[in-house]
C-alpha cells in the first residue's frame, strides 16, 4: 500500500494538525513566511487578517476583558471599605450611647442614616423589668418571637404580611424587607428581631447576600444585650 492510499484510509484531521503545532513549538520558526500568508477572519466583522493581527486581536480583547475585571475588582473593593467605615461609625455611635434605653432608637436612627433604609424598627423581649413598659419591648406576639427564633439567617424578601412589618412607622410603604434575628450568640434563641423596610421591592430580595445583615444583626445584639436581665437575676 502506498502512502497516498494510507493517507486515504487515515485523513489527516484537525486535532493532528493541532497536536502537531503544540508539540511543534519551532514549526513557525522554520516557516515564518506562513505567519505572513495565513488569512483569518478578524473576529470583528468579514475582513480577512494575517496571523498575526488576529492574534494581536485577541490579546487586546484579552487585555480589554482583564481590564473591564480589574474595575470591576477596584469597584467592590471600594464599596467594601465605605461599608466597613460605616458599620465603623455605626459603633463607635453605639458604644457612646450612655443609656441602655435609648440603644434601638440608636440603631434605627444610624442604619437609616448610614445605609440609606427608608424604614426600619426593633423589638426586643426577655428585657430586664425597668424597661418592660418601652415601646421597643410592648406589642409583640408569641408568634413573633417563635419566628425570629427559627430565622438561622436573615430573610430579605418581599413583605408578605409580616408582623413585624406592622412595627414600622409606615407598614403599607414596606413593599420588601429584610428580617435579622438578634441573639447573644450563635444557636442562642432570638431575644429581638430588627426590621429593614423599602418601597422598592427588589431592595431586599432572595437573592442577595446576607453576610453584611448578619453582622448588623451580631452589632445590634451584642448592643442591645444591656436590656436583658443580668445573669443570674
Amino acid at each position: 500500500m502506498n502512502p497516498s492510499e494510507r493517507s486515504i484510509q487515515n485523513p489527516i484531521t484537525e486535532d493532528d494538525i493541532a497536536n502537531f503545532l503544540a508539540n511543534t513549538p519551532d514549526f513557525f520558526e522554520r516557516h515564518a513566511e506562513l505567519l505572513a500568508t495565513v488569512q483569518l477572519s478578524s473576529g470583528h466583522g468579514g475582513r480577512a487578517v494575517s496571523l498575526q493581527e488576529r492574534q494581536a486581536g485577541m490579546l487586546r480583547d484579552k487585555i480589554k476583558s482583564l481590564e473591564g475585571k480589574m474595575v470591576d475588582m477596584i469597584r467592590h473593593g471600594q464599596e467594601n471599605v465605605g461599608i466597613a467605615d460605616k458599620l465603623q461609625q455605626c459603633t463607635l455611635n453605639l458604644l457612646l450611647t450612655a443609656h441602655a434605653r435609648d440603644l434601638p432608637d440608636t440603631i434605627v436612627n444610624e442604619i437609616k442614616t448610614q445605609f440609606l433604609v427608608p424604614q426600619a424598627a426593633i423589638k426586643v423581649w426577655h428585657v430586664n423589668g425597668i424597661f418592660s413598659a418601652e415601646d421597643f419591648s410592648t406589642g409583640i406576639s408569641d408568634d413573633a418571637k417563635t419566628f425570629a427564633s427559627s430565622l438561622t439567617s436573615p430573610y430579605c424578601g418581599v413583605n408578605s404580611g409580616f408582623e413585624a412589618a406592622s412595627w414600622l412607622p409606615d407598614a403599607a410603604l414596606a413593599l420588601s424587607v429584610a428580617l435579622i434575628p438578634l441573639r447573644t450568640g450563635k444557636g442562642a434563641q432570638a431575644f429581638g428581631m430588627l426590621v429593614l423596610a423599602s418601597p422598592d421591592p427588589e431592595r431586599f430580595h432572595s437573592g442577595m447576600g446576607t453576610d453584611f445583615l448578619e453582622r448588623i444583626g451580631e452589632l445590634a445584639g451584642a448592643a442591645l444585650s444591656r436590656l436583658r436581665p443580668a445573669a443570674g437575676a
